[in-house]
């Protein structure tokens, strides 16, 4: 696979991050390099909110209608997928400033 297809492969959940991360880590460019940190600090902040989400519906069951805000990441995903498709390296809306220099690990 190509750099432009592991990035896109990188936001289908961990899995897909995983293989992308190990596939493309010899010959990784900064397009992949990118995604591979967007798609990793989208699927924490995503784990993040719905365990928060589930406490919270836990506690107060009235509040489960939250629940819908879920979409919010999944538009997120999604425009970080066509941000991946077109070879563009432009933050996710909302949480996407936040990852840019972050995960060392990644390169």
């Amino acid at each position: 696979m190509n750099n432009k297809t592991l990035s896109i492969v990188s936001y289908i959940t961990l899995i897909g991050w995983l293989i992308a991360y190990f596939n493309g880590k010899e010959k990784a460019d900064s397009l992949l390099k990118y995604h591979l940190r967007q798609a990793l600090g989208l699927a924490i902040v995503s784990i993040i909110f719905n365990v928060i989400l589930t406490i919270v519906a836990t506690i107060v069951p009235a509040l489960s209608f939250l629940g819908i805000a879920g979409l919010v990441i999944l538009v997120l995903w999604i425009m970080g997928i066509i941000n991946a498709a077109n070879g563009a390296e432009k933050p996710t809306p909302l949480v996407g400033k936040m990852f840019e220099n972050k995960f060392a690990f990644i390169g």
